[in-house]
């Protein structure tokens, strides 16, 4: 048991932390308050490896690990989350492609994704099929080498904007041995778009509905068989769920630093914040728990990677702890700050807004604690 980087490790988190620091923080405030998607940006970071990351290297990919990616991602955050949130989506689709594809699929996609020149998104919720996943509704008829495709699919990050959309549709009986991963192509007869969202954060990235209508896709798009569909969604989402707790803790170590940085200047009553016993607890407290999550994070990233059999379970009590922790973190942060925290000028109330949904996606916290507890009470 090694807590500490290897000398590669170190290399690429410097790495992400200078492109943070360089080409997302400066720019994260006109993003959100614009609603910018920042392609460009996107792309540059592609260009340092991070549109594949844990991809096999055959098609484009990085070919490291998810605890490579843990990093990777914490450090992205710490400049802009909603930015970095997109791009771990995007990671997790594109490995859909990469993991479940066949070598055409692979050579066809893989390598515009990797490179961000195109975009993906995961399309798995639905109007009516939130947590309860297996209920999804959207269907896909088979009509000859085509499946015809209706229904729609709920709060899709990069909605309207991807050109990749790895959907979960019913080809079968109803639960989830009768789901289905189909890619849908941009552009594709019958593929539209609902109205672009408005939302608390996360507003570097746009978020819509996708809507099938009578869309012909070729047979040739479904990822592995019929029926395998949500299993391919569920080890998606086993990765997913690191990557957007590791979003969280890059957003509640910039708060905390943030938060440090202030206690040291401000004044009140004629003392520093930072000469306040019960403001120091505060902070130690903070520092705690987000070291707790962070090793956590890790932890469950090192399981995913060996193939541990109850990765699973450690990757949802991960998200769970850490999304928690990161959200706590951040309005503490705020609290810190006072009234300052609550003013734009001070990016503290934006990373509280953006991380506050990672404890609603990628399975809300509650179906994490469901996950944990069904894994324990089956032992």
């Amino acid at each position: 048991m090694n807590f500490d980087l290897t000398e590669d490790q170190r290399a690429f988190q410097d790495l992400a932390r200078g492109f943070a620091a360089d080409s997302l923080a400066p720019h994260a405030a006109e993003w959100d308050e614009k609603e910018t998607f920042p392609v460009d940006a996107l792309r540059q970071a592609a260009e340092l490896g991070f549109g594949g990351i844990y991809c096999k290297e055959e098609f484009g990919g990085s070919g490291l690990t998810r605890l490579d990616a843990a990093i990777i991602f914490e450090e992205l955050s710490a400049g802009c989350v909603s930015t970095s949130a997109y791009l771990s989506i995007h990671n997790m689709a594109t490995w859909m492609i990469d993991r479940f594809g066949n070598q055409e699929q692979r050579s066809r996609w893989v390598p515009g994704l990797a490179s961000a020149q195109l975009f993906a998104s995961y399309c798995l919720t639905e109007p009516g099929a939130g947590s309860d996943a297996a209920s999804l509704r959207a269907r896909a008829e088979r009509d000859g080498d085509h499946y015809v495709l209706n229904g729609s699919k709920a709060f899709i990050s990069g909605g309207g904007a991807s050109d990749v959309y790895v959907a979960m549709v019913r080809t079968g009986e109803a639960g989830p041995k009768g789901i289905s991963c189909i890619v849908v192509e941009k552009g594709t007869p019958g593929l539209s778009f609902g109205k672009k969202e408005r939302k608390l954060g996360w507003n570097s990235q746009p978020t819509a509905m996708v809507v099938f209508e009578n869309c012909r896709v070729p047979v040739a798009n479904r990822l592995g068989e019929e029926g395998d569909g949500f299993k391919i969604a569920m080890m998606g989402l086993d990765g997913g769920r690191l990557n957007i707790s590791a979003c969280s803790l890059g957003g509640a170590r910039a708060s905390l630093d943030a938060a440090r940085e202030y206690m040291g200047v401000r004044s009140q009553f004629g003392r520093k914040l930072a000469d306040f016993q019960a403001l120091q607890f505060k902070l130690a407290d903070m520092a705690t728990e987000l070291e707790a999550a962070r090793l956590m994070v890790h932890r469950a990233a090192a399981s995913l990677d060996q193939g541990h059999p109850e990765a699973t379970m450690y990757c949802a009590m991960a998200k769970r702890f850490a999304t928690d922790v990161g959200f706590k973190v951040c309005n503490d942060a705020l609290q810190l700050h006072g009234g300052y925290g609550y003013i734009r000028e001070y990016p503290i109330e934006r990373y509280l807004r953006d991380v506050r949904v990672h404890q609603i996606l990628e399975g809300t916290n509650e179906i994490m604690r469901v996950i944990i507890a069904r894994r324990l009470l089956s032992s």
